[in-house]
């Protein structure tokens, strides 16, 4: 078992999202342009239902839609912050809101919520069931290995919380999706953090069509 990072973009000058989420921009103003490189891959395509999304079939396939399928392989469970979950802030107002996704989440596993609110845990359609974590990051990853099953748990952000575990020196290993894309603003990845003294090193760098795919493990 393993706490993974998978898939995470970032832009060149090291911002993994915009800034000012709202429900018109859900990774923030400007945030999308480093998720392109996965918006065009198949796997997006077939998670999302969206299949004429790129138009051609084939422009799906390659080096980022294979990075983007194993992103999901050997997942048991995933933690998230609160934004990353939807654009609600402070105390709950209802359980109306149900995250990004739709009835049906891409997650298919338990997915451990980070949060200083509490709600009521949330069953949706193909096996995604939502817990709401108010005991803070290091029990979130606690119950997560747990349900995971020995599978691995995806730390799937947004950048706050992948931050936390990182500090922590919970994170095994990280695939960072590099866009070449300026953001200039948002929310910075690595400020202040040393990865090198937390012990990372760079596996591999992998060009694809849309993105530098790089492993860092420790």
């Amino acid at each position: 078992m393993k706490t993974k990072v998978a898939a995470f973009a970032v832009s060149l000058d090291g911002f993994g999202a915009g800034p000012r989420q709202s429900l018109n921009d859900p990774l923030g103003v400007r945030g999308t342009e480093i998720h392109n490189w996965f918006f065009h891959t198949e796997v997006f395509n077939q998670m999302t239902g969206h299949t004429n999304l790129i138009g051609h079939s084939d422009l799906g396939r390659g080096v980022d839609n294979d990075f983007g399928f194993r992103s999901f392989e050997n997942m048991g469970a995933w933690v998230m912050g609160r934004y990353m979950f939807g654009p609600v802030r402070g105390p709950w107002p209802d359980d109306s809101w149900k995250g990004w996704w739709g009835d049906n989440p891409p997650f298919h596993t338990p997915v451990f919520v980070l949060t200083h609110h509490a709600r009521a845990t949330l069953a949706m359609e193909g096996g995604t069931t939502f817990y709401f974590v108010t005991d803070g990051p290091e029990s979130a990853l606690k119950q997560a290995k747990e349900a995971a099953g020995g599978k691995d748990v995806r730390i799937g952000g947004g950048v706050a919380t992948l931050r936390q575990y990182l500090i922590a020196g919970q994170i095994d290993e990280m695939h960072l999706a590099v866009s070449p894309v300026l953001l200039g603003e948002g929310e910075h990845l690595f400020s202040g953090i040393n990865l090198h003294q937390l012990g990372f090193k760079v596996e591999r760098s992998v060009a694809g069509e849309r993105a530098t795919h790089v492993l860092l493990k420790k």
